[in-house]
């Protein structure tokens, strides 16, 4: 079974929503940041979103600040991503991760991944 696995990509025109959504094992849910991260074509791995539980403390991106929100279901274990008025540049490869405790933004610090899903925005 995935450590990490997301859900929830699809096709959308400009303007529309999507809500990722990311379970997590049990022994990756207590890490103390769960993020999410994107990958479009010929580009790097970029934050998204950073949610430090300890602290309940969010971080977005400014590309996506006012548009997208990053919440946690304690009940279901899950760490969503909502995602509003989507724009072509956010066609992506959209990764969950759970890293350490200071949040970082690099991709490099973080142990666990998801396998990804495609959201793609046609204009």
């Amino acid at each position: 079974q995935a450590e990490l696995a997301e859900s929830g990509g699809g096709s959308v025109e400009t303007g529309g929503s999507l809500r990722l959504s990311c379970t997590a094992s049990e022994d990756i849910y207590v890490r103390q940041c769960m993020a999410w991260f994107r990958e479009a074509p010929g580009k790097e791995r970029e934050v998204v979103a950073r949610f430090y539980k300890t602290k309940g403390w969010l971080y977005l991106a400014d590309s996506v600040r006012g548009r997208f929100m990053i919440s946690i279901d304690v009940t279901k274990k899950t760490v969503d991503l909502q995602m509003n008025r989507l724009e072509p540049s956010d066609t992506a490869m959209y990764y969950c991760a759970a890293g350490p405790a200071w949040c970082p933004t690099a991709p490099t610090q973080y142990e666990s991944w998801g396998r990804g899903t495609q959201v793609t925005v046609s204009s």
